[in-house]
């Protein structure tokens, strides 16, 4: 079945193309203001802006389930319900630091739901336990081990979908790095208290990423740039942002969007159970946790992820960070896309992509989310075509 949409304000690689269409075919998209014709189905978008589903790549939970406790299919599900109602169309459930077993059920609970049709799991991000207990953050120490065979082997075990792992440089080597890229892992920087050696060692043995600049790790000195200045430096590696207005400071966020490429930058959630639920406190790890104020802070005040969906991320980074709206969506689609070695898949409205879209009102409210080609919710304005129609 062939569906067009039409008189939409269509984001592609080069910016709004207005009173554009598309035509989608099996999920996927056949081609942009192409002859639309022979369509089986026509949604009128009014004006309304189409752009590309989102891409987060750290979702701890959602809808009340926290990966790590609910490391199978039904917790993916209900994860993934809640976020796709917020305009996420992929992401990658995200454990952090726990024990071996914990992640050894996550990979599978990912294949799993893989396996039974749930696009929308891209993979899995495995936040730790690699990590410096200098710079915990909410993660809790007394998990963190070192890397070794056994788990590199764990690590690499994944056959289906896409793996991110967040370490510190520092409490690793550079062959145990490259052992990981090697074998197709996407390696990411992070809760660590390395110095920008360190850094440079990681990235020059295959590591792409830095998680959550300037949380979880050294701030820049004079003498000692450090992790931060590595990847600020970095013309290649990608870093990812909190743009919550709680975890960065928004002179910092701006300094990162001036000296990082543009199509370098991630926007996350860090999203926590409390995501699409009006949840005002839930468990990690034996800790209370309390959501109040756009925050989620344990009884000593430390920040645990965040109460944040990826449409407040985009409208935050284009004021926090003095932005486009355009570039902003691309923060949360095609380049977490690219990161992961999906461009060429997801993240982006052209032909051949897959159809995930989000469509928003003229100013900016999610009106709808597509997955595969068809709306989640009921278009007012789509009509079946007929002969009497046309």
């Amino acid at each position: 079945m062939r569906t067009v949409i039409a008189h939409a304000r269509i984001l592609t690689d080069t910016g709004f193309q207005d009173d554009a269409s598309i035509l989608l075919e099996d999920g996927r998209v056949l081609a942009l203001n192409a002859d639309t014709a022979d369509a089986d189905v026509f949604v009128d978008f009014q004006g309304d802006h189409l752009v590309p589903g989102f891409f987060d790549i750290q979702v701890n939970g959602g809808g009340g389930v926290l990966f790590n406790d609910t490391p199978d299919v039904e917790g993916l599900q209900a994860i993934a319900r809640a976020h796709l109602a917020n305009g996420t169309t992929s992401l990658l459930p995200t454990l952090i630091s726990d024990t071996l077993d914990v992640v050894d059920a996550g990979m599978r609970a990912v294949e799993a739901a893989r396996d039974a049709g749930e696009t929308m799991i891209a993979g899995i991000h495995i936040e730790g336990p690699f990590l410096n207990p200098k710079k915990c953050g909410i993660h809790d120490p007394d998990r963190f081990i070192p890397l070794d065979d056994d788990a590199i082997a764990l690590l690499t075990s994944l056959r289906s979908g896409r793996t991110l792992v967040t370490l510190a440089p520092e409490m690793c080597r550079p062959d145990q790095v490259r052992k990981l890229v090697e074998a197709g892992v996407t390696v990411s920087l992070g809760h660590t208290n390395g110095r920008y050696a360190d850094a440079q060692s990681a990235l020059a043995a295959g590591a792409t990423g830095f998680t959550h600049l300037f949380n979880a790790m050294p701030q820049m000195h004079s003498r000692e740039p450090g992790i931060v200045g590595a990847a600020l430096e970095s013309g290649s590696a990608w870093t990812s942002l909190i743009v919550d207005g709680h975890h960065v400071d928004p002179v910092m966020l701006k300094l990162a969007s001036r000296l990082r490429p543009a199509d370098k930058l991630i926007l996350i959630t860090d999203a926590m159970p409390n995501a699409g639920t009006t949840m005002k406190e839930f468990t990690l790890q034996g800790r209370a946790i309390h959501v109040a104020d756009g925050q989620c802070r344990d009884a000593n005040g430390v920040l645990a992820g965040a109460h944040l969906t990826l449409i407040d991320a985009v409208r935050n980074a284009t004021h926090l960070m003095d932005i486009p709206i355009a570039t902003a969506l691309a923060m949360a689609s095609a380049n977490p896309a690219d990161f992961m070695g999906l461009g060429s898949a997801i993240g982006r409205i052209a032909p051949g992509r897959r159809a995930d879209f989000v469509r928003l009102t003229t100013d900016f409210n999610i009106a709808d989310t597509w997955q595969a080609g068809a709306p989640l919710a009921s278009a007012q304005n789509s009509r079946r075509r007929s002969s009497a129609s046309h």
